[in-house]
């Protein structure tokens, strides 16, 4: 009996091993599947960010602390920063996305092509 009772146990660990795979296998095929969404997601927040922030900052002539004031709710994941010697913010959620926005005399706050990025660094 007492090795019935040993078997039935570990058919319950074996069968719980076998639940956290298949749950471990779904959250991994779930993350594949949504990774380019929350990617363009992430894009567009971050270059939303740098014009918004960019705009107040440079054309509004606000402080940059209160220019975050002006962002959407749910936007707390975007940093951003302000560039050393140039009229530029740069915006980046981790991992996923970077925009950079800067004022361009007669055009106001425009983003900057991935190029123009790599250039200014």
């Amino acid at each position: 009996m007492a090795t019935r009772n040993m078997m039935s146990g570990a058919r319950s660990g074996g069968k719980l091993k076998w639940v956290l795979l298949v749950l471990a296998v779904l959250i991994v095929a779930g993350l594949v599947y949504a990774w380019p969404m929350m990617r363009a997601y992430s894009q567009t927040g971050a270059a939303y960010s740098a014009r918004v922030v960019c705009s107040c900052r440079y054309i509004g002539g606000r402080d940059l602390t209160d220019c975050l004031k002006d962002l959407e709710p749910g936007m707390e994941i975007v940093s951003v920063a302000e560039a050393d010697g140039s009229k530029r913010i740069n915006a980046s959620v981790p991992l996923m996305a970077n925009e950079s926005a800067e004022l361009r005399e007669g055009y106001g706050c425009v983003l900057m092509t991935p190029q123009e990025r790599d250039a200014a660094k």
